[in-house]
């Protein structure tokens, strides 16, 4: 009989891809998420029945307990970049992440994946950074074999970030981000389920893996490099780091004031000091090429996603092409 691998957050953008991977590899895999009936999508992943979308509530201990019993290996992709209403840093990324690990242990499963973020930090002034190296620890206390992937920010078709800002070029001339200086090393969303993979189907040393890209590349830089995909011109504003807190504090208040009914999807004060620290894979670290995997660049993939925010869309190539025509 298959393997049988349960997936927390399977339908989510890391998730899914895990999910895709295991599938092909003949696995058996169950996606558990929130809202099963939003996670049709996952189905055809694999053939009838192989892949299933369940119903998962990560905090609490019998929801995770029933779609991991039977299971062979268990991956962790739940996360948030913001809070709102019962979904806590600590309740989520902390707690959440330690009730996988404890619960695989209590019932036996002999693989856990876990994945965590590169700036993930006990000491760190944001929530984010400090309950992602809890839960890391967590995770830890009861699977000391789990392997435990740091990526640094994901990119690919899905993802909320280049797709995010590409949107905002269509609102104006100017394009303004916070922490325009900070680097990132972006790392290819399949690369990070390739890991997840390789961890689940062959031997790896456990412990952490930070993942990062082959381009390192500043805020402002990826800005850059993102215009000249989308072929738009716009004047990257840098918002000081003081302006954004106001920013954010703002923000944060209307969400809190309106009970969770507005959300800020704009920028919170926690966001803003995690922008503050660069999130690069530090000398020394464990990474892709000890897992045997070369990772993909942006100028190969970003083009293949935002095509859709040229001027012309998927007809711009043509019609730059269209004018070094002979009249």
């Amino acid at each position: 009989m298959s393997k049988l691998v349960t997936i927390y957050g399977g339908s989510g953008f890391v998730g899914r891809y895990v999910a895709r991977r295991m599938a092909k590899a003949g696995w058996r895999v169950r996606v558990a998420v929130r809202r099963p009936n939003e996670a049709i999508f996952v189905k055809p992943y694999g053939v009838v029945g192989q892949v299933e979308p369940l119903l998962c509530n990560i905090r609490d201990d019998a929801s995770v307990r029933e779609v991991m019993t039977g299971a062979d290996a268990v991956v962790n992709c739940v996360g948030i970049l913001a809070e709102n209403g019962k979904n806590r840093f600590d309740a989520v990324q902390t707690e959440g992440a330690e009730r996988v690990a404890r619960i695989a242990a209590e019932l036996g499963v002999p693989k856990l994946v876990h994945i965590s973020a590169i700036g993930a930090d006990e000491d760190s002034e944001s929530d984010y950074a400090r309950t992602k190296a809890l839960g890391e620890a967590g995770v830890l206390e009861h699977m000391q074999s789990a392997v435990i992937l740091r990526p640094s920010i994901v990119f690919g078709p899905e993802d909320q970030f280049f797709n995010r800002f590409a949107s905002m070029t269509k609102l104006g001339p100017v394009l303004p981000v916070v922490g325009a200086e900070t680097k990132f090393q972006p790392v290819y969303v399949d690369d990070v389920a390739k890991a997840a993979e390789k961890a689940l189907t062959e031997t790896v040393e456990p412990g952490v893996y930070s993942l990062g890209g082959p381009d390192v590349a500043s805020f402002r830089e990826l800005m850059q490099i993102m215009l000249e995909t989308i072929h738009r011109r716009r004047l990257i504003v840098n918002i000081p780091f003081f302006a954004a807190r106001i920013m954010a504090w703002g923000f944060d208040l209307v969400q809190t004031l309106s009970a969770g009914l507005i959300t800020n999807g704009m920028i919170t004060r926690d966001q803003v000091r995690n922008l503050s620290k660069d999130n690069i894979v530090t000398n020394g670290d464990r990474g892709f090429a000890e897992l045997g995997i070369t990772p993909t660049s942006l100028s190969s993939v970003l083009p293949e996603y935002l095509w859709r925010f040229r001027p012309s869309g998927q007809y711009d190539a043509i019609k730059e092409s269209a004018k070094n025509l002979r009249t």
